[in-house]
């Protein structure tokens, strides 16, 4: 069979969409123009809402929590499809809740990645106050592992964590050498809040994951309460004359349901995070934070356009995040 040039070239240019000279030559009646002209606005629309949905998303970085390896006024690229990418949750610029649906692919977050997750709310809390509200954190403990944190220093399984590059304290001496809420201070607003804990000395923890089989107890019941009613999708689980009950029936084990995730911020002395409002559910994992793509000074007004121009940081620009 001859190969024919001219009928190749012919058809590559039609799938990438270049006109021929006869096309070029056709013209439109206004009408067939306003048409084509909405319909390539609507298929530009449907992609760009695909490719967030599912690929990859920008997000700012409001807080200082991962100060250094993140920077307040970062934008951030988010890889959506790594861990395996869900329909909107949400109605876009609302809080209206959408049913959603999951691709089963990708992987799950591992230990010391930097995960950007939809923030579960306080740990007596159903669900956050805000929804549909983006947190960017490092994941320190993964399901299975158990979390501490001796002197500001993190362990996991019983060993000293790979130390961020970039992590932060709000004294400049080593870490040790701060006397910070000794052993068996407790903080106010740690979770759980019944343990003698604090953000300095944490734990040990264990991170959940499916299929554990957890005792409940009095003592314990503040810790997993609000876990088991988020899972149930309802306050089911309380506590009658020192006995757990779950629908009103009582109990002493519950059976995990979802996988859980420890995230800490990398800034260990100023970081809202799981020492604080519990665990993360593999539900609410929405991606990999992997590169910087713009960073400015975002307290700066554009009213002020000569200042907020010279905010930019250019060192920060396309920087990939460890």
């Amino acid at each position: 069979m001859k190969f024919n040039k001219e009928w190749w070239i012919e058809h590559l240019k039609r799938f990438v969409g270049i006109k021929t000279h006869e096309e070029l030559k056709v013209v439109k009646p206004p009408q067939q123009k306003v048409k084509d002209f909405i319909t390539s606005l609507l298929s530009a629309g449907l992609a760009a809402l695909v490719i967030i949905s599912f690929v990859i998303q920008n997000t700012r970085i409001p807080t200082g929590s991962m100060e250094g390896t993140i920077m307040i006024g970062d934008f951030v690229l988010v890889n959506k499809f790594i861990y395996g990418s869900s329909s909107p949750k949400y109605i876009p610029f609302t809080e209206i809740a959408l049913p959603y649906f999951t691709i089963p692919v990708g992987r799950d977050p591992q230990r010391n990645e930097v995960v950007v997750f939809e923030y579960p709310g306080n740990f007596d809390q159903m669900q956050s106050t805000t929804l549909n509200l983006q947190y960017v954190k490092r994941c320190i403990g993964t399901p299975g592992d158990t979390v501490e944190v001796r002197d500001g220093v993190v362990y996991v399984n019983g060993k000293q964590n790979w130390i961020p590059p970039n992590i932060q304290y709000e004294d400049p001496k080593e870490p040790r050498d701060i006397n910070y809420y000794k052993k068996g201070e407790q903080e106010l607003g740690i979770y759980p809040p019944n343990k003698q804990w604090s953000h300095w000395n944490y734990g040990p923890l264990r991170v959940p994951k499916k299929g554990d089989v957890i005792t409940l107890t009095a003592d314990n019941f503040l810790q997993w309460q609000t876990i088991i009613d988020r899972e149930c999708g309802a306050r089911a689980v309380d506590l009658n004359d020192g006995v757990v009950t779950i629908y009103g029936k009582p109990t002493n084990t519950y059976t995990m349901k979802k996988d859980y995730y420890f995230m800490m911020g990398d800034n260990r002395t100023n970081s809202a995070d799981s020492r604080y409002w519990g665990f993360v559910p593999r539900d609410n994992v929405t991606g990999k934070a992997f590169i910087t793509l713009f960073s400015w000074d975002r307290d700066i007004s554009f009213a002020d356009p000569i200042h907020l121009l010279a905010s930019i940081r250019p060192e920060r620009i396309l920087k990939l995040i460890k």
